[in-house]
């Protein structure tokens, strides 16, 4: 399948008039054992785009919730390798476009090519790189685009029409807009989105033919009703650890997302 599945989940769930929903969970969370089982939960509970996390010790994108389940994992072992193999030994028994999320240093430790192709080959569609501005992203395009990988930008608040354009112009899959200037965390929006969240929005459906993410501070249902016609999907990862955590887990989680 090409990256495109990516587009083709985010469409599927609007023409259902609902916004796609794509949790994230770190790799080997909460641990190595029953990750796989609570990413076939997700899978099987709706989810149209899965993100997994690649852990890494110095995620300054990351908040406290997901710099600890990050963390967790690495003292567990898991790494870039692990969480590829185990994806590999999967291929096909997902439904929903498979994300990678993290950041460049394990990858380029990993080798760039051979992320590209082993990551490709164990049925991954695309991968989000928070540390990776447009500039340096040549390479890693060259590199992804050959084997139907998508580099997924991150645009957020401080992104400026131009330089959305310029992400628009290379993009494929779908955009994530970052809802905060700041790490990742649910936040409350219950009074509404931030003005200067919509103004983003905005200036971001003009720049992006793509379906548009937002991520970083959902915390519960009730936001999404908020965010139908600004945004096509809703990712929420703090909000889903904190759930398992608590002693539940993802097939619970995303019956009451649904």
């Amino acid at each position: 399948m090409s990256a495109n599945i990516l587009t083709e989940r985010i469409k599927s769930a609007r023409a259902k008039g609902r916004l796609a929903l794509v949790p994230f969970l770190p790799g080997g969370y909460p641990d190595k054992d029953r990750f796989w089982d609570e990413l076939a939960a997700l899978d099987k509970s709706g989810a149209d785009i899965i993100e997994i996390g690649m852990p890494f010790s110095d995620p300054v994108a990351d908040g406290p919730v997901v710099e600890h389940a990050s963390l967790k994992c690495l003292e567990a072992g898991v790494n870039l390798a692990w969480i590829i193999r185990g994806l590999a030994a999967r291929k096909g028994a997902l439904r929903a476009g498979l994300v990678l999320m993290g950041y460049l240093n394990p990858v380029l430790q990993y080798g760039l090519e051979a992320f590209a192709a082993d990551a490709a080959g164990a049925g991954v569609h695309g991968v989000i790189l928070a540390d990776v501005p447009f500039e340096e992203s040549g390479p890693i395009r060259a590199a992804f685009s050959p084997r139907g990988l998508s580099l997924i930008p991150l645009i957020g608040l401080n992104t400026d029409p131009g330089r959305m354009a310029l992400y628009a112009r290379e993009a494929s899959g779908f955009a994530y807009f970052v809802s905060v200037l700041g790490t990742t965390g649910v936040r409350d929006f219950n009074a509404g989105l931030p003005e200067a969240v919509k103004g983003g929005l905005t200036s971001a459906r003009k720049a992006f033919d793509l379906p548009l993410a937002l991520g970083f501070g959902l915390k519960s249902p009730d936001q999404l009703a908020a965010l139908d016609g600004l945004v096509d999907a809703a990712v929420f990862g703090s909000a889903l650890i904190r759930h398992i955590d608590a002693g539940g887990d993802s097939a619970g989680f995303m019956q009451v997302w649904k």
